[in-house]
């Protein structure tokens, strides 16, 4: 008998609950931590830090920032991940908070480059590898549910993924009041308020982790004696397919998350000349929708399959990758608002609703946190900080949006591949 068979039903509905609240609580604050940080560098940063180039080039630099966090993530992934299959879930779960939490303040007291020169995007590179704090967080977040989630690991984990549009919603509606400010004192001191006030939302989700449970699965890898030594380098050896796969299976949906969010941003103020708050506000809104597609899509996967779910996510990928800019455009704020929203339900939501539970359930319990963290942000690394930056450069490249879409389209062919590829794992028990 495992220790999970040991709880009675009502307990382990209970703790089953509270863990879920405790990570999407933590999940969320991690990921507005780290989507400010691209809001800011569509906004702002090319001004404040990197003034001395044009315009559109010091938007490339400042997505070459952006992307140093996702450069950093798989070093996070790899460190974090090795201690959370060796320490325990929870135990780095409470690190990745304080780690995300205090380079996110920092960058909010970073003096500018008008102020200290080029130390000031200097700084700003260093601070940005707070990545590394993310690069354990999702995974680790994740993995704590479903070890906990009995045969509804589809629907429990895509509780957890509400965590991204909560982030993307609080960052992107929080710069959005600041942008109302007179354009002196946004640049001045307004820019720095997300980020100073971090600091309190971690406070919340540092005290609510800490009275996390241990999962049973990992009790008891424990209590059998087969911790592994060296959880990352048993990922590389055996698990090797299953981590190309988990690299696979993520590169739309991760591309997409960025591209959507940080990328359209930029299209729309820069190429469009359309206000920051027309866009600022459709982005809110269309991850405001998510907060009902995701459990959604976690529910259905667990009906139909995590490979159903992804296949569908892909698809309609490809299909909505040039819709997507017809609609922007327009310049009609209304259909601007209805592409993202449609976008962001027919692709990333079906993808990364299903995501927290086929991620984790493609590697045994002994390099689970390993598995899925070096899966998700080796591919993060990859298509999603990279794809502003890739995006905006292909912009400039073809001067239309035409590129940007053959990119999504190809982003998503690899996953709709990688997908067929993959084992269907949500009617099997996690691997042991």
């Amino acid at each position: 008998m495992t220790a999970a068979t040991g709880v009675s039903a009502a307990a382990e509905k209970s703790t089953t609950a509270h863990v879920v609240w405790a990570s999407a609580l933590g999940t969320a604050i991690e990921w507005y931590d780290f989507l400010i940080y691209g809001t800011a560098a569509a906004l702002v940063f090319n001004k404040l830090f990197f003034p001395s180039f044009d315009p559109f080039v010091g938007t490339l630099a400042a997505f070459s920032t952006y992307a140093v966090g996702f450069v950093a993530r798989p070093i996070g992934g790899a460190i974090i991940g090795h201690y959370g299959d060796r320490l325990g879930r929870k135990t780095m779960l409470v690190a990745t908070m304080i780690a995300m939490g205090l380079g996110t303040f920092l960058i909010g007291c970073l003096p500018t480059y008008s102020q200290i020169g080029v130390w000031a995007p200097i700084l700003l590179i260093v601070l940005r590898f707070q990545g590394i704090g993310l690069g354990g967080e999702w995974s680790g977040a994740v993995v704590m549910v479903i070890e906990h989630a009995g045969n509804r690991r589809g629907f429990y984990g895509s509780l957890v993924q509400i965590g991204f549009p909560v982030g993307v919603a609080a960052s992107t509606g929080i710069f959005g009041l600041m942008t109302k400010l007179p354009e002196a004192d946004f640049l001045s001191w307004g820019w720095r308020v997300p980020f100073l006030i971090s600091i309190l939302l971690v406070g919340v989700g540092f005290i609510v982790r800490l009275k996390l449970a241990e999962t049973p699965h990992f009790k008891e890898v424990v209590e059998r004696k087969e911790v592994l030594a060296q959880p990352v380098l048993e990922v590389l050896r055996r698990d090797w397919r299953s981590f190309l796969l988990a690299i696979g299976i993520t590169v739309s949906e991760v591309g997409l998350a960025y591209l959507l969010t940080v990328f359209t941003v930029v299209y729309a103020t820069t190429k469009l000349g359309l206000s920051r708050q027309v866009i600022l506000d459709a982005v809110v809104y269309a991850a405001l929708v998510e907060f009902a597609t995701l459990p959604l899509a976690g529910w259905l996967s667990d009906i139909f399959g995590r490979k159903a779910l992804y296949l569908a996510g892909g698809v309609f990928s490809v299909a909505l990758a040039f819709p997507l800019f017809w609609f922007l455009d327009t310049k009609e704020p209304a259909l601007i608002t209805l592409a993202l929203v449609v976008t962001m339900t027919l692709t990333h939501a079906l993808l990364f609703g299903p995501k927290a539970a086929f991620m984790p359930e493609l590697f045994r319990t002994q390099v689970r946190y390993s598995g899925a963290s070096l899966g998700a942000n080796v591919a993060a690394a990859l298509s999603g900080g990279f794809s502003p930056l890739i995006a905006t450069a292909l912009l400039a490249w073809a001067g239309s949006y035409w590129a940007v879409s053959v990119y999504i389209i190809a982003l998503s062919i690899i996953t709709i591949v990688a997908t067929l590829m993959a084992p269907e794992t949500a009617r099997e028990a996690l691997r042991s």
